[in-house]
């Protein structure tokens, strides 16, 4: 009878790991975004002894094929096993390693309540964090391009050619978080940014994973691109995203 019911309350998934805590002596809490379950806590029971059958699998930026089963207030890890190591090499690089801190952070705050979209923030971030462990792009635009991608998937798209307001067809010339991109001179807030027409294009590319663009972009673009996509997350997430102060960018050239 024990063991049907154990049964009944566990269920398999695949989870990406977004942070830990520590509990207790040997256990620890683990925040997962499962790609069927959407954001799960769960315990993970001695999983700090040195012995432990699944600590490796457990740590932050990883990817593992999980059994959990149902608790009261969170779920128990019973079974986990790698299933994509990213972790070691995104912590060798402290350029990696903060970038992924950005992108975790923010897919825990986006999934935290809507399950409608789990399934696809977990494969977008998946995505992402196995581009940055094999350095396929410099660190940065793939951030960029994740909190574009990861915002638009929770539905607020971001517009870089027409106007985000009126729909007028652009280009135009300002930026405003707040009304969703690019606006027209008729619709631009006062004290709206003016980006250059390069960056526009950088953040176009990296919205449509158009890598071959925004791989030739010059630093001073990249970086006047990172602020504003910095802004609109802020804007539609109500929050700064904490880890983003700790990203290193590239120089602009001189």
């Amino acid at each position: 009878m024990a063991e049907t019911t154990f049964a009944s309350r566990s269920y398999r998934d695949d989870g990406v790991v977004l942070r830990t805590h520590k509990l207790g002596e040997a256990d620890r809490i683990v925040v997962l975004l499962t790609r069927s379950h959407g954001q799960v806590r769960a315990v993970a029971r001695g999983v700090r002894r040195t012995r432990s059958r699944f600590g490796a699998s457990l740590e932050p930026f990883m990817v593992a094929e999980l059994q959990l089963v149902h608790g009261r207030s969170l779920e128990i890890v019973s079974q986990a096993a790698a299933r994509a190591s990213y972790g070691a090499p995104i912590a060798a690089d402290y350029s990696r390693y903060t970038v992924a801190a950005a992108m975790a952070e923010t897919a825990e705050r986006l999934t935290a309540s809507e399950a409608d979209a789990a399934t696809a923030q977990y494969l977008l971030l998946v995505g992402a964090l196995a581009a940055l462990s094999r350095g396929a792009h410099p660190p940065g635009l793939i951030l960029d391009s994740y909190l574009l991608r990861a915002l638009a998937t929770a539905g607020w798209a971001p517009s870089f050619t027409d106007c985000a307001r009126c729909g007028e067809p652009g280009p135009h010339g300002a930026f405003s978080a707040a009304l969703g991109g690019i606006v027209c001179a008729a619709c631009r807030p006062p004290g709206s940014p003016a980006p250059a027409k390069e960056t526009v294009r950088l953040l176009a590319a990296l919205l449509a994973g158009d890598w071959e663009s925004a791989d030739a972009s010059e630093a001073l673009h990249r970086r006047e691109a990172a602020g504003l996509v910095a802004a609109y997350a802020q804007w539609h997430l109500e929050r700064a995203v904490g880890s983003l102060k700790l990203v290193e960018r590239e120089p602009a050239d001189p």
